[in-house]
């Protein structure tokens, strides 16, 4: 009877055993998913996170290229407005050496070498305004920087004496 009731006792212990090991076992399997299942979520909020800041540096860079557009945009008016205010001076300024001459014409004599002289002046008047009216700031800076091209040295010399009086100009 004792090898009876220690058979008992030992297929007691092996079915606790065994039942403890699947316990053991079930429970590992669950703690085991339950960090698969934490580390998924942390992936997915880490995900999320990226997407996010990714979507507001997307959003800042867009805003910022919007308003460097917007800053270029009035910039590239304002100087097309001054640009077409400047040529319109020039042409004025053109149309009104034209009227000089025309006056100087109708008002100086016209004989003997005051009338000589005064025609001489209202006809390089007439010219210049054309030229001015008709070429523009444009036009000017084109022959000024072909002139200079063809003659460095005159051109030179002309710098440095203007510079000599504007120095003595603004020094006294």
């Amino acid at each position: 009877m004792a090898n009876s009731t220690t058979q008992k006792v030992q297929d007691t212990a092996n079915k606790t055993a065994e039942q403890a090991k699947s316990a053991a076992s079930s429970g590992a399997d669950k703690a085991k998913d339950m960090a698969h299942s934490a580390i998924d979520r942390t992936k997915d909020a880490a995900q999320a996170g990226v997407d996010k800041a990714r979507d507001l540096a997307s959003t800042g860079y867009e805003k910022a290229k919007d308003v460097a557009q917007a800053g270029w945009d009035k910039t590239k008016d304002a100087a097309q407005s001054a640009g077409h205010m400047a040529e319109n001076a020039t042409e004025s300024v053109g149309s009104g050496m034209e009227s000089l001459a025309g006056t100087l014409r109708d008002k100086a004599p016209r004989e003997g070498m005051l009338g000589n002289a005064a025609s001489t002046v209202a006809d390089t008047l007439e010219q210049g305004g054309r030229y001015i009216r008709e070429e523009g700031l444009g036009g000017m800076a084109d022959d000024l920087t072909n002139t200079i091209r063809r003659n460095p040295l005159p051109a030179v010399l002309v710098a440095v004496a203007i510079g000599f009086l504007l120095a003595r100009a603004t020094r006294s």
